[in-house]
């Protein structure tokens, strides 16, 4: 509950593929990049705002096609990274978890070049 309302987390798009993918896999890293995720989801469901916004003029392209009005970034396990958004009704708070990428598609979507 948050400020009295249920917080509900749906995974959807590419953040669904790259959950069943690690479910599929199986291995130590996996393992560990899925109880990160569910750690994260269980935080979300007390605390949606947790995750860093990021600011409307940072928010790529793809996101602002599917009308994304805000974006958060929590950080995983690894340097992976988990991008939500929140919508809600008088009655309740959905975060539809958009994204679980790595550094390096984290960073490629959001344009940062190495140094």
């Amino acid at each position: 509950m948050f400020f009295g309302k249920e917080v509900r987390v749906k995974l959807k798009g590419q953040a669904r593929e790259a959950y069943l993918e690690l479910k599929k896999r199986g291995d130590k890293e996996a393992e560990t990049m899925l109880r990160s995720i569910h750690r994260i989801i269980d935080v979300l469901k007390e605390h949606p705002q947790f995750g860093d916004p990021i600011k409307k003029q940072l928010i790529p392209q793809k996101f602002l096609e599917m009308e994304i009005q805000n974006l958060y970034r929590a950080e995983l396990s690894n340097y992976w990274r988990m991008l939500y958004t929140l919508e809600g009704t008088q009655i309740e708070i959905f975060c539809f978890v958009l994204s679980i990428m790595d550094h390096k598609e984290y960073d490629q979507l959001f344009g940062y070049k190495k140094k």
